[in-house]
Formats: structure tokens, C-alpha cells, sequence
């Protein structure tokens, strides 16, 4: 195995970790039904992100990397629209999503008894819709690295 072949087989381990979680962090908390089960529910979401964070720090890292050891990568079309939609996908992070789940965490933490307030489904539908998008884009990046289409 060479050292490029090692780096591919750590991108696809990669992928695997860091995209798969990210992939299921909204079902993990749309089957609650009371406060408990919310609070719950989004302490798992928050432990899965740390999976997606590990494996999309090291997605990036070994694609750019593949990219340095073989520089034709940076002529092909789907590898430049790859790393742009996914440069993108993680900015959605701090400029996106980080504004739309403060008000979230906040009325988890502060919120009494144990219905879950309509507010939180205003809320919460916001950034599932914005974390639909950033996944969106991610599910085109990977066709885009299976298919190598142009």
C-alpha cells in the first residue's frame, strides 16, 4: 500500500465517521415526546458531533493532502467542486447552524416542567431545515467522489 492509497483508505474511514453521524443527528431527536426525553436526546446529538467534527477535520486534512501528492486532482472539476461544497458545508457550522441552535440550547436549559413548548418546534424546525441543506450538500460530495463525473 502506498502512502496516497493509505491516505484514500483514512478519507474513506473518514467519511464514514464524520459524515454517517451527521447523517441521523436530527432522527436522534425528532422521536421525543417530553422535555426529559429532548434533553436526552440532544446530549446523544451533541456526543455524535464530536464524531462529525473528528471525521470532517480529517476528511478535509487527507483530501487536501491527496490533493498536494497528486496535483492533477486540482484540474478536475468534481475534485474542485468537492472541496468547495465542502468548505461551504462547514461554514454552515459557526454561520449557520451555531445561530439557530443557541435559542434551542438556551430553551432546553431553562425551560420547566416536562412538555415540550411549542416554541421549541419553531425553533427546531429552522435548523433541521438548515442541517437538511448542509446534509444535501454533503450527499452531493460524496456522488461527487464516487462518480468522478467530470
Amino acid at each position: 500500500m502506498t502512502f496516497y492509497e493509505f491516505l484514500v483508505f483514512i478519507h474513506v474511514f473518514s467519511a464514514i465517521l464524520g459524515l454517517g453521524p451527521g447523517f441521523i443527528m436530527i432522527f436522534v431527536v425528532t422521536g421525543a415526546e417530553t422535555m426529559t426525553e429532548l434533553r436526552h436526546a440532544f446530549l446523544i446529538r451533541n456526543r455524535l458531533h464530536i464524531f462529525v467534527m473528528v471525521g470532517g477535520t480529517m476528511l478535509l486534512i487527507t483530501g487536501l493532502w491527496m490533493g498536494a501528492l497528486n496535483t492533477a486532482l486540482f484540474s478536475q472539476g468534481w475534485y474542485v467542486l468537492s472541496l468547495t461544497l465542502f468548505l461551504i458545508a462547514l461554514a454552515f457550522g459557526p454561520i449557520v447552524l451555531s445561530p439557530r441552535s443557541k435559542p434551542v440550547k438556551q430553551l432546553l436549559k431553562e425551560h420547566q416542567g416536562d412538555d415540550i413548548p411549542d416554541e421549541y418546534y419553531v425553533l427546531s424546525k429552522k435548523l433541521f431545515f438548515y442541517e437538511r441543506i448542509e446534509n444535501v450538500i454533503f450527499l452531493i460530495v460524496i456522488a461527487l467522489m464516487i462518480l468522478k463525473p467530470f
